[in-house]
């Protein structure tokens, strides 16, 4: 048996060379062989750090010691802890792994998972540390032999639990998890011990010992308010403890099946409630259960409900007894309890009544009696009186040992992930004619997409409704280099626009398809009518999620004034398919401020994950196309001015005599500015000329511009278009 002394200083290790040597103190120094004890001592932290070290050359010990000053420092932890293994604490430093050359159990591990003795170890390390006796304070240097504010618990992953040690085919170490050193995931648990003394508290009940009571709580739910013994029922059920009265302490002891006495029969005491002083009696089998199945909240995964079931090898018996506990725990927890359960069960068919003579009143109710024959049996009733009539149940030890049971952990459920979710809002014209022309579009990207989105909307923070479902996410991106200015009506042939797409994917497509509407892509700034359409025909994968698009058309469907303006590297893109829906709009609620929530359908609209905006929407699908083909005719010294009118309804069909008015009358804004951009004079023309007269301009002083814009009686004037005179 090997003793560490060190008390007194001394600096070498005892051992007892025999149990006769033992049980008399008798101790022999361990030694190098040539009589000089050994200074080579595992954790004498004390012996250490609190006195001179002397170095040896060639096994001499050196007359002076070296630089290290005792107590000058305080020891840090740097790895504290131990696997949560069978035994554990017998080398900390054990673990398993299959990949690695110093895979291996500790001393005397059967390999079973062991949660306990890693909180154990921890426990015992904080509070033998707290103790002034066990962690002095050097009287030369005033410094605390162990700083345990610098101690460091190996090991906390910064991978996150469950998805570690869940997802294996992302991390493949999740299996050496179940007896590793990790202590994510299992940092929360508590002993049985500490939960059991804090229902008692709650319930005023301080006299009691826990100290006999083993086992690890990840999770115990009490849904209803109810007594302490109603709470503590399932954990008696689940851990297998009993709850003993003796001398006014309640006593928590948890059930072994090893034996505390010897009953001889011929002490037994007589009593006429029974025949001779020993009764047995064996439960009929048809009255058992041949299966077990229990429910519980399933640990290490998605907390899942989860089931365990044991059954009888010969499965003889149809009888199933189930009961859910309001507990989390491993599967291999819930499949050790019903194992248990269904061994207790087997062997409590044998119970015995026999009466204890008042020269036994040590033994009482829960204590494990072996009879004369050698079976055990646990007394569960004593009726104290002249004769203390006894009821007990057999019970076998081997019941109370953990069965191995491998470590089987159902497939991580991975929750609809809350990823933020980003709406583009579009404020756009009409594109089929086949829209509402007052109603806003919204593209809603997301990586994942979570399934569904859900868009709300109100008049005010507040009194939200459900406005649209957006089902799957829309190809949006940003643009990697600058679109120039070009006309619309025209193929741009002009260095290829980069986009990079956050989702979604794009294709070439021929010109004829272009032509019946093939690859409608808005570029913008992100404002809701900060918008130009256009298409393309090349769409070619330069880089990851990069495309290079050529072969444009652009300013289509009268947004050709955003066409006369370059687009900066990093506007948005967004592919117009049917992933862009129209939103529920009012046309009341037009260029009114709308308060917007989106985000994930399946959480609620308070939940994080939703998006917040107030955005006020035009409606321009109602505005008016920019006049084109503006002229200028001079005749003496009046100015003529013509256009050509444009229509945002079935302007496409060539065989009409004209294109479709699209609006309630024909009439045009003509406006006149100053060089300062002043405006000199304004006019409403019923059709698409004005005569600019001599004596106007004399009028007007110094003009330099005409604008025209076609008038919607419900929008307005449309884009403008300028010309300077001459």
């Amino acid at each position: 048996y090997l003793k560490a002394n060190i008390a007194g200083g001394e600096l070498f290790d005892w051992y007892y060379h025999s149990e006769e040597a033992r049980a008399a103190q008798i101790r022999t120094p361990i030694t190098d062989g040539e009589g000089e004890p050994w200074v080579w001592r595992v954790k004498d932290l004390a012996g250490w750090w609190g006195n001179y070290h002397h170095n040896r050359v060639g096994g001499s010990r050196e007359t002076l010691p070296t630089d290290w000053v005792p107590g000058s420092k305080p020891i840090w932890f740097t790895e504290l802890g131990c696997g949560a293994v069978d035994k554990g604490t017998n080398q900390p430093n054990k673990f398993l792994d299959p990949k690695s050359s110093e895979s291996a159990l500790p001393y005397w591990s059967n390999g079973q998972r062991d949660d306990l003795i890693q909180s154990a170890y921890l426990r015992a390390m904080q509070s033998h540390f707290a103790e002034p006796a066990n962690n002095p304070v050097h009287e030369a240097t005033g410094v605390q032999m162990v700083d345990m504010s610098r101690a460091h618990v190996w090991a906390w992953d910064a991978r996150p639990w469950p998805a570690f040690p869940g997802l294996s085919e992302v991390w493949s170490d999740g299996d050496n998890y179940t007896t590793g050193h990790w202590l994510t995931g299992r940092a929360t648990a508590r002993p049985l011990a500490s939960v059991v003394t804090e229902i008692c508290a709650r319930a005023g009940v301080d006299d009691i010992d826990t100290s006999q009571l083993y086992g690890l709580v990840r999770g115990f739910v009490v849904a209803d308010v109810t007594t302490a013994r109603a709470a503590l029922q399932p954990l008696m059920m689940a851990y297998g403890f009993d709850v003993i009265e003796r001398h006014g302490v309640l006593r928590f002891i948890t059930r072994d099946g090893h034996s505390d006495a010897y009953q001889p029969n011929e002490t037994l005491a007589l009593t006429p409630e029974i025949d001779g002083t020993l009764e047995r009696t064996r439960a009929p089998e048809a009255e058992m259960a041949g299966r077990v199945r229990i429910g519980f909240v399933e640990a290490d995964a998605s907390y899942e409900v989860a089931a365990s079931e044991a059954a009888f090898a010969d499965d003889d018996l149809p009888g199933v007894a189930q009961s859910d506990l309001p507990l989390v725990l491993t599967r291999a927890e819930g499949q050790q309890i019903a194992e248990r359960w269904l061994a207790e069960a087997r062997v409590a068919r044998d119970t015995a009544r026999f009466a204890l003579p008042p020269s036994r009143a040590e033994i009482g109710a829960g204590d494990v009696v072996t009879l004369e024959d050698g079976l055990r049996y646990r007394i569960d009733r004593l009726d104290q009186g002249l004769e203390r009539l006894a009821e007990a149940v057999r019970v076998e030890p081997e019941t109370y040992t953990p069965q191995a049971v491998a470590e089987v952990s159902a497939p991580l459920v991975q929750p609809g992930v809350a990823a933020p979710v980003e709406a583009v809002f579009l404020d756009l014209p009409l594109l089929t004619g086949d829209e509402i022309p007052h109603a806003p579009h919204v593209a809603a990207v997301a990586d994942p997409w979570p399934g569904e989105v859900a868009l709300y909307s109100a008049a005010q923070d507040s009194n939200y409704a459900l406005n649209l479902l957006l089902p799957g996410s829309a190809t949006v991106g940003v643009t990697r280099t600058e679109l120039a200015p070009f006309g619309a009506g025209h193929w741009d042939y002009g260095a290829p626009l980069r986009v990079r797409l956050t989702t979604g994917l794009l294709e070439s497509r021929s010109e004829l398809e272009v032509l019946n509407g093939a690859n409608l892509a808005a570029i913008g700034d992100g404002s809701p009518g900060g918008w130009e359409l256009f298409q393309f025909t090349t769409a070619d994968l330069v880089e990851p999620d990069t495309y290079a698009l050529s072969g444009r058309l652009r300013g289509q469907a009268g947004t050709d004034p955003a066409a006369d303006q370059p687009w900066p590297v990093g506007s948005y893109f967004v592919l117009i398919d049917s992933a862009v829906r129209q939103m529920d709009l009012p046309s009341s609620a037009r260029g009114v401020d709308r308060h917007l929530r989106w985000g994930p359908a399946a959480r609620p609209l308070g939940d994080p994950s939703y998006g917040y905006r107030v955005e006020a929407f035009a409606g321009l699908g109602l505005r008016p196309y920019r006049v084109a083909h503006l002229e200028t005719r001079a005749a003496g010294g009046d100015l003529h001015f013509s256009w050509i009118r444009r229509t945002r309804e079935d302007g496409d069909p060539w065989d009409a005599v004209e294109v479709p008015l699209g609006e309630a009358s024909e009439s045009y804004l003509v406006r006149v500015r100053s060089a300062t951009e002043t405006a000199l004079r304004e006019e409403i023309v019923s059709s698409p000329q004005w005569t600019y007269t001599a004596a106007m301009q004399s009028a007007d002083g110094a003009p330099a511009f005409v604008e025209v814009a076609q008038l919607s009686d419900r929008f307005g004037p449309g884009p403008v278009r300028r010309v300077a005179l001459p």
